[in-house]
C-alpha cells in the first residue's frame, strides 16, 4: 500500500515542528514529549502527510482514497520508530561460555587478556563465510525491527585484519540492500590489538592507514570510522590518529569511549569533532565540561552495563548538565546479546534516573542524529519518513518504558509500508 491512515489513535506521541529539528533534543525539550489524545494519522508514498484529533468521517474530510489501507488504533499508542545507533550486528558466534566465565568472576579485562571476548569473536569470524554471516544478521535484524527498531548503525571490528573487515564491511552492504530499515555503516578500524600485533602497535596502525582505509573507501563500505579508546585497548593517541587517518577518506568518527575508565576518550571525541561518543559509563565533570556547547553526542549504552554488571552511565546528571543524551542497544556477542530498544529505555528509568519522556526522545529523534538522519526520521513530523509504531492497548506511551523485557509493539511500519 502506498497509502496508510490510522485512526482512533488513543494517544499520539513524538510530535515536533520542522523548526525544532535542526539539533538534538536537550535542555527541557529532551523531558517533554509533544502527544495528541483522539488522534489520526495520514502516511502516503513513504511520508507523513498529516496528523491531528480525530474527527467523525476522517476519511472523507481528508479525501482518502479507497486503496488506502486503513489502520483502527483503538485503545493503542503510536509513537515514532526507534533508531539503534550503535550495534555490532553482524557476528559469527555467540559468547555464552564467557557469559559463565563472568559469573565465576572473570572480568571482561581478565577475559580479553585470555584470548577471549574481542579477539574471540575474530577468531570466529575468519572462519565464517558471507552467506553465514548474512543468514544469521538477518535473523537478529528481523527481531529488532519487530521491537520497533526502523533504522540502525552496525560496526564492522571482529576482523582484525584487511580481508575480514571488508568481508563484514560487504555483509552489511548487502543488509542494506536487502533491509527495509535504514542501515548505516560503520568501520571500526581500531577494535582491538589482534594477537600478531600485539607488540607492534605501529604496524597495525599502518596496515589501518595504509591497506584497510584505501580498499573500504575504493568500495563505499562505510559512511563512519570507530575506535575503542580504552586502557588495554586504544589509547588517546592512537584513536586520534585513527579518526585523522578515517577522515582523509571522508569518514566521521563514532567512537567508544570511556566504558570502563576515564580513558579521555569523550574529550578526543570532542576535540576531532565526531559524531558522538559512545558508552560513556565513565563520566564525571571534566567530560561534561567537554561535552558542553559541542556538537558531539554522547551515547549510552545501559544494556551493556546490564550485562556486564558494571557501573551505569550518569545519564540524569548528564541530561541535569544540559546535554542531549542518546540510548542505543551495543547488540554485540560479548556484553550485549539483545537489540531490544524497549529495554533499553526501561534500564534508562530504572538504572539511570531518566523519566520515560526522556528515554523516549534519546531512543529515537536523538538517535537519529547520531546517524544524521534527524532532518527525516525520529519524530512525527509532516514530511518526515513514515516509520511508525502501535502498541498494544494501553494507557499512554508510560507503559512502554514500565514494562521493561516485554515487546509491546504491535505493529511497525517502515517508509509507509507496513511489515
Amino acid at each position: 500500500m502506498s497509502s496508510i491512515l490510522i485512526k482512533n489513535i488513543k494517544q499520539l506521541v513524538g510530535i515536533a515542528t520542522e523548526s525544532e529539528l535542526k539539533q538534538a533534543f536537550y535542555g527541557a525539550r529532551i523531558s517533554k514529549v509533544e502527544c495528541i489524545e483522539n488522534a489520526y494519522l495520514w502516511m502516503e508514498n513513504g511520508k507523513i502527510i498529516s496528523f491531528g484529533e480525530m474527527k467523525d468521517s476522517i476519511e472523507a474530510s481528508l479525501g482518502i482514497k479507497d486503496t488506502t489501507l486503513i489502520l483502527d488504533a483503538t485503545g493503542r499508542v503510536v509513537l515514532p520508530g526507534y533508531v539503534d545507533s550503535h550495534t555490532h550486528l553482524v557476528f559469527a558466534a555467540t559468547r555464552e561460555k564467557e557469559f559463565c566465565d563472568r559469573i565465576h568472576g572473570l572480568s571482561y579485562e581478565e577475559i580479553a587478556a585470555r584470548g577471549g571476548g574481542i579477539l574471540n569473536s575474530a577468531k570466529k569470524m575468519a572462519n565464517a563465510t558471507e552467506e553465514e554471516l548474512i543468514e544469521s544478521a538477518w535473523i537478529r535484524l528481523q527481531t529488532v525491527i519487530k521491537q520497533g527498531t526502523t533504522a540502525i548503525e552496525i560496526k564492522s571490528g571482529y576482523g582484525l585484519d584487511v580481508e575480514n573487515e571488508l568481508k563484514m564491511l560487504r555483509v552489511i552492504r548487502r543488509l542494506k540492500e536487502i533491509s527495509p530499515i535504514t542501515i548505516k555503516s560503520t568501520l571500526l578500524a581500531g577494535h582491538a590489538y589482534p594477537l600478531a600485533f600485539r607488540d607492534n602497535h605501529e604496524g597495525f596502525l599502518r596496515l589501518i592507514e595504509e591497506e584497510l582505509l584505501p580498499k573500504v573507501a575504493a568500495e563505499g563500505l562505510a559512511e563512519y570510522i570507530d575506535v575503542f579508546c580504552e586502557k588495554g585497548f586504544f589509547s588517546v593517541e592512537e584513536t586520534a590518529r585513527i579518526m585523522d587517518a578515517g577522515a582523509k577518506y571522508g569518514l566521521k568518527s563514532k567512537i567508544h569511549a570511556n566504558q570502563l575508565y576515564h580513558s579521555g576518550g569523550v574529550e578526543i571525541g570532542v576535540q576531532k569533532g565526531a559524531i558522538s561518543v559512545d558508552h560513556c559509563e565513565c563520566v564525571g565533570d571534566n567530560e561534561i565540561a567537554a561535552l558542553t556547547g559541542s556538537s558531539t553526542l554522547p551515547t549510552l549504552l545501559p544494556g551493556a552495563a546490564f550485562f556486564l554488571g558494571i557501573s551505569y552511565q550518569p545519564g540524569r546528571k548528564m541530561i541535569d548538565a544540559g546535554l542531549p543524551i542518546v540510548l542505543a542497544s551495543d547488540y554485540n556477542p560479548g556484553s550485549c546479546p539483545s537489540g531490544n530498544m524497549n529495554f533499553v529505555m526501561s534500564l534508562a528509568c530504572t538504572q539511570m534516573k531518566l523519566t520515560p519522556a526522556e528515554a523516549l526522545n534519546g531512543a529515537t529523534i536523538n538517535g537519529a542524529h547520531a546517524l544524521e538522519l534527524g532532518h527525516k526520521m525520529g519524530v512525527i513530523c509532516e514530511g518526515y519518513s513514515a516509520n511508525v509504531l502501535i502498541t498494544e492497548p494501553m494507557e499512554d506511551y508510560n507503559v512502554i518504558s514500565y514494562s521493561f523485557g516485554t515487546n509491546r509493539i504491535e505493529k511497525v511500519i517502515v517508509n509507509g509500508k507496513l511489515l
